[in-house]
């Protein structure tokens, strides 16, 4: 049975955060009996028992409250916050409204999934495992760490499809296996094509930054503008073409372009063709109409991009999977390779059933 909490039982829950003896535990027990003392009275006023109130969530906001008012405060000036009673009756009643709001009477999509179900729960644990071992690499230094950081970036998109499709929010996670989708195909070229490929696209990458004005060195950002405009007059490209050139030119150093029928510095008749998964072009057009607000944004329906965005995400995740084994699975040590079989054995069928079966109740939707 939830009541108020002791000055000794409060204490316990902000030691690890307040773990000064000199930390301001009075202080802060007073603005949390305001808050509780608040939170219950509007309880009270609409006949609801006072077990509706979590203490630990409620500790949680406050200190959430005092920690963001305080951070750049003296500590002359952190003693006047905490003497200002018309602040800390405020922030009382700041507290006891998200507690009761974001828990008790928080607005929630009706959600297709959970995440304790297989569908969802299988997919985390991989992608988890998988972001524990990218994360002993090197990170953020795109000469060298270029594959690793999409890796990391991929599944960590993944994690936020899984999230909102937990969430509720079907569409919106759809829009965001779109951005997944290109990684892919950048991925999947950058491994196919290596050194050449990473190199063109790392140069490409310090263009973009020349071309928004945000290059460290000045005068080489405008050396890059040049050397871009030079490349550009070399093939043919106007001034006009200049941002998806710098975007998509990069790719002109696979030989495939100079075959590819009706190649074009753009995603869907360059990257996505090039990449052999052409074939999604469709989903990624619907998704693309998803992200720039259409009526099928508003008036969207929830089964179906449910289904869409789970089973495209399935797709991705297995093209990256394989990507994932054949560029650091001979890097990793022995434990982890053991650990990672291991549970390759365990999920990787049950995912391909998963997508099976998911699969065929879509097309029961359908």
């Amino acid at each position: 049975m939830n009541k108020m909490l002791s000055f000794e039982e409060f204490k316990k829950l902000i030691v690890p955060v307040f773990n000064s003896e000199n930390a301001p535990f009075d202080k802060l027990y007073e603005i949390y009996k305001l808050a509780y003392e608040t939170a219950e009275d509007t309880l009270d006023s609409q006949n609801l028992p006072e077990q509706l109130i979590d203490n630990p969530l409620m500790v949680n906001y406050l200190l959430g409250e005092v920690l963001y008012s305080i951070e750049n405060l003296s500590n002359e000036k952190i003693e006047e916050f905490f003497k200002d009673e018309a602040i800390i009756n405020t922030m009382a009643g700041v507290i006891a409204d998200k507690t009761l709001s974001l828990s008790n009477f928080n607005y929630k999509e009706k959600a297709m999934v959970n995440r304790y179900l297989p569908p969802i729960s299988s997919l985390n644990i991989y992608i988890n495992l998988m972001l524990n071992i990218l994360s002993k690499y090197e990170r953020n230094v795109p000469d060298s760490t270029l594959i690793v950081d999409l890796l990391i970036k991929s599944l960590s998109i993944m994690r936020s499809v899984i999230n909102l499709l937990c969430d509720g929010y079907e569409t919106q996670a759809f829009a965001i296996w779109r951005t997944l989708h290109e990684c892919e195909c950048t991925l999947i070229l950058l491994d196919k094509y290596g050194k050449t490929a990473i190199n063109s696209y790392l140069k490409h990458m310090r263009y973009g930054l020349a071309y928004r004005g945000v290059y460290p060195d000045k005068e080489e950002e405008v050396r890059l503008i040049e050397q871009v405009k030079k490349e550009m007059a070399e093939i043919g490209l106007k001034s006009k073409d200049m941002k998806k050139y710098i975007e998509y030119g990069w790719m002109n150093v696979i030989p495939e372009t100079k075959t590819l029928e009706n190649y074009k510095l753009n995603f869907r008749d360059g990257l996505e063709s090039l990449a052999g998964l052409h074939h999604y072009a469709n989903l990624y057009m619907t998704s693309s109409e998803i992200l720039h607000s259409t009526p099928l944004l508003i008036y969207s329906n929830k089964e179906y991009f449910y289904y869409v965005t789970l089973l495209n995400l399935y797709e991705s995740f297995f093209r990256i999977e394989k990507l994932f084994v054949s560029l650091f699975f001979s890097h990793v040590g022995e434990k982890e390779k053991v650990q990672y079989m291991q549970m390759r054995r365990l999920y990787y069928s049950q995912l391909v059933n998963i997508h099976k079966k998911e699969s065929n109740k879509f097309k029961k939707l359908k």
